[in-house]
């Protein structure tokens, strides 16, 4: 471990800028308790947003969250902490584990306020058009249960319906 401060690893910082477009920082908190001190705040994600990175996923902590979300970065993390703790990097460019999501190095992610998931690469040009008709059949649903049509009847209809389309 060298330097005042983990955020002065060139290295890693070298290595962040190889990543393709759009760039997401992974990073497993290796410590005995993940997320006693936070990785990433406002310095970090701000050095991250000027190397293209869109966001950051760890199971660790994560700090300064209003200023972050300010900044425009996304952070999916396993706690919050004040501070930034001990905090070293042991190594990089290797899989890791979040939350028992296995991800290597090249992984689409998708990621929102509810958890991260890998996207295998077969199915990249079938998302907009699955996304597509999941909205629609979501948004039919809705509509039918706040209409004066809605009956218990109707609804296992749809839902039978719904069954089908999982398929």
């Amino acid at each position: 471990m060298t330097g005042r401060c983990y955020y002065d690893r060139m290295d890693f910082w070298s290595y962040v800028a190889t990543i393709p477009e759009p760039r997401i920082i992974v990073l497993q908190d290796v410590d005995h308790m993940p997320g006693v001190g936070a990785f990433v705040g406002e310095i970090h994600a701000t050095i991250a947003l000027a190397l293209k990175c869109i966001g950051y996923v760890t199971n660790g902590a994560v700090r300064d969250l209003p200023a972050v979300k300010a900044l425009g970065f996304n952070l999916f993390s396993g706690s919050v902490s004040v501070s930034h703790a001990y905090a070293h990097l042991v190594e990089f460019g290797e899989p890791v584990e979040i939350g028992g999501l296995k991800i290597v190095p090249g992984d689409l992610l998708h990621g929102d306020r509810h958890g991260v998931q890998t996207i295998p690469a077969e199915v990249v040009s079938e998302i907009p058009q699955e996304a597509q008709r999941i909205m629609s059949s979501e948004r039919e649903l809705i509509e039918f249960c706040k209409s004066p049509q809605f009956s218990l009847k109707g609804l296992s209809e749809k839902l039978g319906q719904a069954s089908k389309d999982c398929l």
